[in-house]
This record gives structure tokens, C-alpha cells and sequence, in this order.
């Protein structure tokens, strides 16, 4: 049963404790990271796009008779892809310019903002960038999404601090969310 001489003192456990305060969040980095993702994105948009010019251009893409449309689809599909190429090279470009200034507790959510918000102890993390809404990447462990001022989350965040609670209309649900940091 143990020596009666050695007294080993209860052990207690914290019932609270705090975690280490989060890292702010590298924007150059995670600018970096999203480019890079639109780049691999141009690589598959021009790779289907040289496919489906070939699939157009084919001997067996030609029309056999007035209805066959094959062909003329496959050049509108790699014209689509094209045209998504354009996009993305135009979303890179603005991206790259995008002003990285830091923003305080007092300024509002603007263009170039990251932001996290909290709703129900999930952590979400977004960049308000002026294109690329959707695109997600991880930097650290830390999944971002881009969203832009356009889009129905982007409108309700700007002009909004740190702080504020805010309710955010998304797919017909109106929910709370608390903007974490800015």
C-alpha cells in the first residue's frame, strides 16, 4: 500500500485557465498564400481551357449533322475557362496592391481588413479584399476565407470594430456574430 511516510500533496486541477493570446495574423503572408492558390488556379483553368480547344478542334468534334453541337460547346466551354483565367490574373494583380496598413480597435473593418468573428465559441477568420471571394487557404493553421465588399458578408462587416457584435444575414438565417479582431 505505499510508505505512510511519503505524503504526495492532492492534485488540483485549474478550473479555468487562459489560453496564450493568438498571433496576429502575418497579412504579407497571408497575401502570399492567396496568390499562390489563384496561381495553381490559373494552371487548372488554362489546362481545361487548352483541353477543351482541342476537343473543339477535333476531327471528331465536327458537326455530323445540324443538331451536333459538340464542338461549339467545347469552344464555349474553353472560352468560359478563358475568361476565368483573365479573372484570376485580375484578381492577383489587385490583390498585390491591396494596401496592407494595420488597423487598430478603433478603425472600422475596411478594404484590407482581416477579421475574425465569433459566433457560438467558433472562430471564423476572413481578408476584405477587393476580388477572389471564396477563396480559402490556411496560413499557420488558420483557415481564411477572402471575402469582398460585395459580397453580403463583406457589406454587413464594414464599417464595424472590434468588439462590435453584429447580425449577419447569410442563406435566409439572421445570426449574431461577435468580431473577435480586426
Amino acid at each position: 500500500k505505499g510508505d505512510p511516510a511519503i505524503s504526495v500533496p492532492p492534485l488540483r486541477l485549474r478550473s479555468s485557465f487562459s489560453h496564450p493570446a493568438p498571433r496576429p495574423m502575418n497579412k504579407a503572408i497571408l497575401i502570399q498564400h492567396i496568390v499562390e492558390k489563384l496561381t495553381v488556379d490559373i494552371s487548372l483553368y488554362l489546362k481545361a481551357a487548352s483541353a477543351a480547344r482541342a476537343e473543339a478542334t477535333h476531327e471528331q468534334s465536327k458537326a455530323e449533322n445540324k443538331y451536333d453541337t459538340r464542338g461549339l460547346e467545347a469552344s464555349y466551354l474553353a472560352r468560359g475557362q478563358a475568361r476565368q483565367v483573365g479573372e484570376l490574373e485580375a484578381s492577383i494583380q489587385q490583390i498585390r496592391m491591396m494596401t496592407q496598413r494595420p488597423f487598430t480597435t478603433e478603425n472600422p473593418i475596411d478594404l484590407g481588413a482581416y477579421v475574425e468573428t465569433e459566433r457560438r465559441g467558433i472562430l471564423s477568420a476572413y481578408l476584405l479584399a477587393p476580388r477572389a471571394g471564396g477563396t480559402e487557404v490556411t496560413v499557420d493553421g488558420q483557415e481564411v476565407m477572402v471575402i469582398t465588399p460585395q459580397s453580403p458578408l463583406g457589406r454587413q462587416l464594414i464599417g464595424h470594430r472590434q468588439g462590435d457584435s453584429v447580425k449577419i444575414d447569410l442563406a435566409g438565417r439572421s445570426e449574431t456574430h461577435r468580431i473577435h479582431r480586426v
